[in-house]
């Protein structure tokens, strides 16, 4: 566990006796079999002594969780590329939106770097304002998509597609021109205006409800008045469309106010960015529709000195305004790449350092305001191919939901569920990658009450403590409610193996002598960690159909036995029937 971890709880009787218990059985085992043990080679030939096994003991207090988080902890994003890139079309996918419900219940934020040069315009699908394409198929492909349109708008409810195969061929080779103008817009700090329709607003919503996502669309801070106030006249209009057609959203304004200087040339201040989110909060109550709508911000960037200062000042006036604090981080620049640079320890605890910076300034002016992680990636300017969508990527993302869980991270946005780069959850082919996967899982088995985790080394290593923090990071929740497979009281324990070794954990105090089902999660195939399939308990995890999910089928570990953990690898752990009090309510 990290180093500035607070899991941990007041010895028991109950744990001091599991603890003997468990050390004299030790001592007393003839077995030092490989199969069983890690063993270093002894010096001088002699026979490895009980100090050199490699087990890590484990308990958790059931009594009272330490932290209650969202039910939509685990939220999604979709950067205001897809509008350009002509992917928006294409949200009505039957197959894009079973794998975003499979995720549901979440937020959606829309939301990124281009959230800043968004125009709204009230009209329906007008050629001129949709992305570029090759001329040869351009004219044929958007008479496809307005027949596409025109089906939809027929049918009742979620509108739903098939989009035939080839449909989706021209569109990638479409995307792929457009990207590398969005890439070269990302790199140089040059971006051009985009606009959403109202038609591309329908379509977006209508992704967003199919799938059982909470929308939370951004609006450009950076439309301005010669005095430098917030230019309203585009929102206001937006506004009123939504509130029109009933869209149930919440919103928020600007992304990254700290770089604006650098992107544009024109900074925002915190004052003036306090009274324009006071302006907005005054026009949403001027819509009776959205007079109680949620309004999130400031969304500032990696808490360094600039970032941290705009946003100090900026609850200083305007904390009462907003529902919930959002700011981002990302782990690396797109320049990274090697696969080790995942498996830093270094690295996966810089969002510790970054949370601790965050929550002071925030608790400073509003105590108890939630605070929400927005814009989450693994890397910066789109990600890495063949890294950043692998299984190496998931030592990032799972420790960060595990992190920020334990440090009272309300709502982590994960960027990006689908299109730009190689950070997203799922591919142009409306394949899950490997991040989707541990966070199907996650969803499935995860809930939102967190609790203290005790671990103790039993190992030669001086410092068995900080192997454990480092390499061996382990977190617990309540087993989330929505699964059904499993009574109330129930645990989940997820364990990430950064070691080159096998590690041994033996389940102690209140959590020996109950059933475990196991959910290991590996790369499947000859990639290793550059794999993008995954294989849960030795089964390779792929879509039955467009509309149907594998089973995840949990491999049982009966009581008493030790969990084996494979060398850098994730595994969930389910303690059935523990009857845990801090999960029965």
């Amino acid at each position: 566990m990290p180093k500035s971890s607070p899991c941990v709880f007041p010895r028991s009787s109950l744990w001091l006796a599991s603890l003997a218990t468990l050390v004299v059985q030790s001592v007393l085992s003839s077995s030092y079999s490989s199969s069983s043990t890690y063993q270093r080679p002894a010096a001088g030939g002699k026979r490895p002594g009980f100090m050199e096994r490699t087990l890590v003991l484990l308990d958790v207090n059931t009594r009272s969780p330490i932290r209650v988080l969202n039910d939509n902890f685990l939220s999604l994003q979709l950067d205001p590329s897809i509008i350009k890139d002509g992917w928006l079309d294409f949200l009505s996918s039957k197959r894009l939106v079973t794998l975003a419900r499979g995720l549901s219940p979440a937020f959606l934020r829309f939301g990124g770097k281009r959230t800043d040069f968004l125009q709204f315009n009230n009209q329906k699908n007008l050629a001129k304002f949709r992305g570029p394409g090759p001329d040869y198929y351009l004219k044929n492909y958007e008479d496809d998509i307005v027949r596409s349109d025109i089906a939809l708008d027929k049918q009742n409810g979620c509108k739903l597609a098939n989009h035939p195969d080839i449909m989706l061929e021209l569109q990638r080779e479409k995307a792929a021109t457009t990207q590398l103008v969005l890439l070269k817009e990302q790199l140089s700090n040059i971006y051009s205006n985009i606009t959403i329709t109202a038609r591309s607003l329908d379509k977006l919503y209508n992704f967003a409800d199919c799938a059982g996502l909470h929308l939370i669309l951004g609006l450009n801070a950076l439309h301005r008045n010669p005095d430098n106030s917030w230019n309203t006249s585009s929102t206001l209009s937006l506004l009123k469309y939504g509130a029109g057609k009933k869209y149930n959203i919440s919103w928020e304004l600007g992304n990254e106010p700290n770089a604006y200087r650098s992107m544009v040339g024109r900074a925002v201040n915190s004052t003036q960015l306090a009274q324009d989110y006071t302006k907005l909060r005054t026009l949403l109550q001027s819509v009776r529709y959205y007079h109680r709508a949620h309004l999130y911000g400031p969304n500032a960037g990696r808490p360094r000195k600039n970032a941290i200062l705009l946003l100090d000042g900026f609850m200083k006036t305007a904390s009462s305004v907003v529902d919930a604090v959002t700011w981002q981080h990302y782990f690396m620049d797109g320049r990274v790449n090697k696969v080790e640079d995942f498996l830093k320890t270094r690295l996966l605890d810089t969002l510790t350092e970054q949370i601790t910076k965050v929550t002071k300034v925030v608790n400073t002016h509003a105590p108890g305001k939630k605070v929400w992680l927005s814009g989450l990636g693994p890397a910066w300017a789109g990600g890495i191919s063949n890294l950043s969508d692998t299984y190496a990527a998931g030592f990032l993302w799972v420790n960060t939901l595990g992190m920020a869980a334990l440090q009272g991270i309300d709502v982590v946005l994960r960027h990006s569920f689908f299109d730009y780069g190689y950070t997203h959850l799922v591919d142009q082919n409306f394949n899950p990658l490997p991040d989707y996967w541990f966070s199907l899982v996650f969803k499935r088995l995860v809930g939102p009450r967190v609790l203290a985790v005790r671990v103790a080394g039993l190992q030669r290593k001086p410092q068995p403590g900080r192997v454990i923090r480092d390499k061996l990071r382990i977190y617990a929740h309540c087993t989330s409610y929505y699964n059904h497979n499993y009574v109330r009281g129930s645990i989940t324990i997820y364990i990430i193996n950064l070691h080159r070794s096998r590690k041994k954990i033996k389940l102690a105090g209140t959590l020996r002598n109950n059933t475990v089902h196991q959910y290991l999660l590996q790369p499947y195939g000859t990639d290793g960690l550059r794999a993008k399939h995954v294989q849960l308990n030795g089964e390779k995890l792929l879509m039955v159909d467009n509309e149907t999910f594998p089973e995840l089928k949990p491999k049982t570990l009966r009581a008493g036995r030790t969990i084996a953990m494979p060398p850098m690898t994730i595994g969930f752990y389910v303690i059935k029937n523990i009857n845990a009090y801090a999960c029965r309510r």
